[in-house]
C-alpha cells in the first residue's frame, strides 16, 4: 500500500540523528569562535583598504574594519555578551 504525505510517519532514529548532527556543529561553532573570534571583513577582504569607486587602486581605510581586515564573529559576540553579563549583580 503506497504512503502519503498525510499518513506518513517520521522514524524517531532520524530525527535524532539530526538533533545530534545540530548540537554537534553548534558545539563546533563555538569552539571555532573560541580559538578563532576574528574573520576576514567582507567589505574589504581583509585587506583594511576602501577600493575607489570604479574597482581602482585604494584610497583609504575600510569603514567597516577600521582598517584591521579582521571582524569580530557572530559567534564571539554571543559568548562576550553572556559572559560580561554573568558578572553583573540585577538585584540591587
Amino acid at each position: 500500500m503506497p504512503t502519503f504525505a498525510a499518513t506518513a510517519t517520521h522514524d524517531p532514529a532520524v530525527t535524532g540523528l539530526f538533533v545530534v548532527a545540530l548540537i554537534v556543529v553548534t558545539f563546533g561553532y563555538a569552539v571555532a569562535c573560541w580559538l578563532w573570534p576574528f574573520t576576514a571583513c567582507r567589505r574589504c577582504h581583509g585587506t583594511g583598504k576602501r577600493r575607489a569607486l570604479f574597482g581602482g587602486p585604494a584610497f583609504g581605510l575600510c569603514r567597516r574594519c577600521d582598517g584591521t581586515g579582521r571582524r569580530l564573529r557572530p559567534g564571539r559576540r554571543v559568548i562576550n555578551y553572556l559572559r560580561t553579563t554573568r558578572g553583573r549583580d540585577t538585584n540591587r
